[in-house]
């Protein structure tokens, strides 16, 4: 099986406010932030990854959150010096909130050469209801800051489907996010995620009917500026598609570090899946421990399925059997079957146009 390049993921839990719809691995932070004693405790983690990262090389590195932007871009150069990854590309998330807590400059130079802001909306009622710490000037002067500093590869993520969202508004959102030309954007509907308390309390969502006219008018507005939609939730212009998130969808294998950190990483004949800690100060306390569950092989082609026919090209034929182990074969049926309905192509394991409009029911048929 496929054990060539594989991603870094970093997690950083912390941020400023829980958001209501937010079910990542996030915690609001009271007191003083631990950056030392979080920074010692990932690279003791990294330790127990170093002869796999001797024998394969990185594709890239993702810092995720949380919010890592309340670290100092210090913490960034020593785990990037830690890695040894130069030149690849290097995503650090960060809240429109707190972009001038620390120099971006700084992050430049610390070896960040992509940045995602969480822009959401650029309505600010709308980022009141969703529990954003910022406000829509803040994540306009964020990214004109981040121009002047010299980074050329930005991600705006914004949401649609917002609560009392009009379609003229979630168009209007997409429409200030383009005006600020970023290379990507994650344009992707809001859902009420169980534990979060949008889903305790829900709150009163756009009809489907909207919903469709901004899906359209979206996809339209998108391909006029010269964005390729090349997985569900992601846009990007020509050369700037997300590498990190690419080797997620490709069923590929990546090291995860830090509090709650997953990852997927290839032994041998052997699939195994990580997870560290979720809580921050068990993860300080033990940062080297890692539960470690093998993905049982009946599952494995479910697991690839459901990855990467979220591509819109899909992937080549042979690239199952690499990635699980399987033979190809064991697809024939219910795959004729989608090629018979209009869904599936036949030379390559991608959807067609109407199977990738009606994913969710091409992705059932195989789970």
């Amino acid at each position: 099986m496929n054990q060539g390049a594989l991603g870094v993921y970093v997690h950083f839990p912390w941020c400023v406010k829980k958001c209501p719809y937010c079910d990542f691995n996030s915690h609001p932070l009271r007191g003083e932030l631990p950056s030392a004693e979080y920074l010692d405790a990932v690279l003791t983690d990294l330790e127990s990854y170093t002869s796999m990262l001797a024998s394969r090389s990185i594709l890239s590195v993702f810092f995720g959150g949380g919010t890592p932007s309340l670290f100092a871009p210090e913490v960034f150069s020593t785990l990037l010096r830690a890695l040894d990854s130069p030149a690849v590309e290097t995503t650090m998330e960060i809240n429109p909130g707190t972009a001038e807590f620390h120099s971006l400059p700084g992050y430049l130079d610390a070896g960040i050469n992509r940045l995602s802001f969480g822009a959401q909306s650029f309505d600010n009622n709308r980022l009141l209801a969703l529990g954003r710490i910022h406000r829509a000037e803040e994540t306009i002067r964020a990214v004109q800051l981040a121009r002047a500093a010299g980074f050329k590869n930005i991600n705006l993520d914004i949401m649609y489907g917002l609560p009392g969202q009009s379609a003229d508004e979630a168009i209007a959102d997409l429409r200030t996010a383009l005006s600020l030309e970023p290379e990507h954007l994650s344009w992707y509907e809001l859902t009420l995620e169980p534990k979060t308390e949008f889903y305790r309390r829900p709150p009163t969502l756009p009809s489907e009917e909207t919903m469709l006219e901004i899906e359209d008018s979206g996809r339209t507005l998108l391909q006029q500026h010269g964005f390729e939609r090349y997985e569900v939730s992601a846009w990007a212009k020509p050369g700037y598609r997300c590498q990190h998130n690419l080797n997620y969808w490709r069923y590929g294998d990546y090291v995860g570090l830090g509090a709650g950190a997953h990852g997927k990483l290839t032994d041998g004949n052997t699939i195994l899946r990580t997870r560290k800690a979720a809580q921050p100060r068990l993860y300080l306390a033990a940062p080297g421990k890692t539960e470690t569950v093998p993905v049982d092989p009946n599952a494995r082609s479910g697991e690839f399925l459901l990855n990467v026919l979220r591509l819109r090209d899909g992937v080549p034929w042979e690239a199952f059997e690499r990635g699980t182990g399987l033979d190809p074969s064991i697809l024939e049926a219910t795959w004729k079957d989608g090629i018979t309905a209009g869904l599936l192509q036949k030379h390559r394991i991608a959807t067609t146009d109407l199977g990738f409009r009606f994913l969710d029911t091409v992705l059932q048929s195989f789970i």
